[in-house]
């Protein structure tokens, strides 16, 4: 892949493994359970996700996830949805966004259901997916920006080997309406992989 192709020409596969995670594009239909997935969660997503600050109806989650298929499909925004390999249950949603194809740079985000946090599957999910990022599309820079009180959030990010390259001050309004900090993680080709 050179630079300058038009990312719409280029073949970019829709679903990747790790050990216990099938992580893919979402497909239409997916509202349902991606529905379900946040109003079980709504509680712990409010303070860190813009979506979560009032609860989705189920055809509101399914236009989210038919304008995510389309978004992916003209490689805009590659939204990715996170299933138990063995159980089949959709455990939270991730993806690659703000896209730079001239150089190659990705951000990553993720959020999981509540029901299936604290057993590892986020760090596993970002490392497929930063791994999907570098040997599939050629990753010069993945970065992961999370708000600076969002603890678990920045663990994630430190646990998948991404180093914080500073913090945005003042840069964001939180739930309350008060200016909040941003924490910036990133790997870049040449210093955290080759």
């Amino acid at each position: 892949m050179t630079h300058s192709v038009d990312p719409i020409m280029l073949s970019i596969p829709e679903r990747l493994e790790t050990e216990r995670l099938l992580i893919r594009a979402p497909l239409w239909g997916d509202g349902a359970a991606m529905n379900e997935a946040i109003l079980e969660s709504l509680e712990e997503l409010r303070p860190w996700m813009p979506f979560a600050r009032t609860a989705p109806t189920l055809e509101d989650s399914e236009k989210h996830i038919r304008l995510a298929r389309v978004e992916f499909l003209k490689h805009s925004e590659l939204h990715m949805l996170i299933f138990n390999k063995h159980t089949g249950e959709l455990i939270g949603s991730s993806g690659l966004h703000r896209i730079d194809w001239d150089i190659r740079s990705f951000e990553t985000g993720y959020w999981i259901r509540t029901s299936c946090a604290g057993n590892g599957y986020i760090t596993e999910a970002v490392n497929g997916i930063a791994d999907f990022a570098i040997r599939e599309l050629e990753a010069n820079r993945i970065e992961i920006r999370c708000n600076a009180k969002n603890v678990k959030s920045a663990a994630v990010a430190e646990r998948a080997g991404f180093t914080l390259e500073g913090i945005y001050r003042n840069n964001r309004r939180g739930e309350n309406g008060e200016l909040e900090n941003t924490k910036v993680f990133a790997k870049v080709r040449g210093i955290e992989y080759e």
